[in-house]
């Protein structure tokens, strides 16, 4: 994200539209079995598991999936010309829209659907036969720098190498590194779009600035049971989202924020690998909020259409649509409340959390 201060100035039909984003499970997915979770033949769940509960072989196999997909050609030419590979076009699809999809009552279930796109393009394209793994990073609160994440052999690579202070007053507090990550599978991977708003040719290295202070404040038990205890959903994203300053940036802006360079850039920040094990953790938070009153809060949405809106509206509904660009056909709010998919006989979506 370009810091916190420069930031102030349907149905079934559907799912086959989709080419199905509850892909068909494969062995190691550890499905659900579709009858005992009160749901259709049609929807097998597939579980995503965090980052340390995957085998060193699975972790190879889902980081090995991820660099096919920055092999892969664009298909998104035609809308984001500089794309040049798969991955790019994910995160070309988040630079174009950025100030549509933060800070407004979407946030959630946008990031929800991108999420799943990326997937199912993991698994239909890439190969891969497990789920989406998440990053709970609570775990690594109190001692970022020695998560497992950034292992050079079975994670993610570290930091970035040591960069001069750029002497911004909005530099994010406790920042380290700030260059080029020197090891790890992605060390040579080049981004070719960003930074910021650019959407321009160019070639990059990935860039990280760990911040522990970021994590030990924002990433902890603590704000996620705080968030967790939120009564309504309007609370509960505000809580998630935080506000514009660093004192309060939720523990959305936490878990970008304590990985920071690439992550930390509000419209690019998809192209650091771990933004997707980062929003898998807060689509699991907000799966398991809503399970908390499942009945009441499959249904239970708000929220400011436009960025900072107003709480006297507009506000998003269920039938609110949720568009991805080239990466998915649009779908509602409806579509996405529920993960697991044909409870009420709708949804895209078909997998959960372990």
């Amino acid at each position: 994200m370009p810091s916190i201060g420069a930031l102030l100035v349907s149905g079934l039909c559907l799912a086959s539209l989709l080419g199905s984003v509850a892909a068909v499970p494969l062995p190691e997915d550890g499905a659900v079995d579709p009858d005992e979770a009160g749901r259709g033949p049609s929807c097998t769940v597939i579980k995503r598991k965090e980052w340390r509960e995957l085998s060193n072989v699975q972790k190879k196999r889902y980081i090995n999936a991820v660099k096919c997909l920055q092999d892969k050609p664009a298909i998104a030419k035609a809308t984001i010309p500089n794309s040049v590979s798969r991955f790019d076009d994910f995160q070309g699809v988040h630079i174009q829209q950025t100030f549509s999809i933060h800070f407004v009552g979407h946030f959630l279930a946008w990031h929800r659907y991108y999420l799943a796109i990326y997937e199912k393009a993991l698994r239909e394209e890439c190969n891969y036969k497990g789920a989406q793994p998440y990053w709970d990073w609570t775990l690594d609160a109190d001692n970022l720098l020695a998560s497992p994440l950034w292992d050079p052999v079975t994670g993610f690579g570290g930091n970035g190498v040591p960069a001069p202070a750029d002497g911004s007053p909005f530099a994010v507090p406790g920042a380290t590194g700030g260059g080029c990550i020197s090891d790890g599978p992605f060390v040579d991977m080049r981004l070719h779009l960003g930074p910021g708003p650019s959407l321009a040719a160019t070639s990059r290295c990935l860039r990280r600035s760990f911040s522990p202070w970021i994590a030990q404040t924002f990433s902890n038990a603590a704000k996620v049971n705080n968030t967790l205890a939120q009564q309504d959903f309007g609370w509960f994203s505000k809580v998630v989202e935080g506000e514009t300053n660093f004192w309060n940036v939720g523990i959305h802006g936490g878990g970008h924020y304590s990985i920071g360079g690439e992550a930390g850039d509000l419209y690019a920040s998809p192209g650091e690998p771990v933004f997707y094990l980062h929003h898998a953790n807060l689509d699991r938070i907000y799966w398991q909020w809503q399970s908390m009153d499942l009945p009441a809060r499959l249904s239970d949405i708000s929220g400011p259409v436009g960025m900072f809106g107003p709480t006297t509206g507009p506000n998003v509904t269920l039938s609110f649509p949720i568009d991805m660009g080239p990466l998915a056909p649009s779908v509602t709010i409806q579509d996405l409340m529920d993960v697991e998919g044909n409870r009420t006989g709708t949804g895209v979506l078909c997998y959960t959390y372990r």
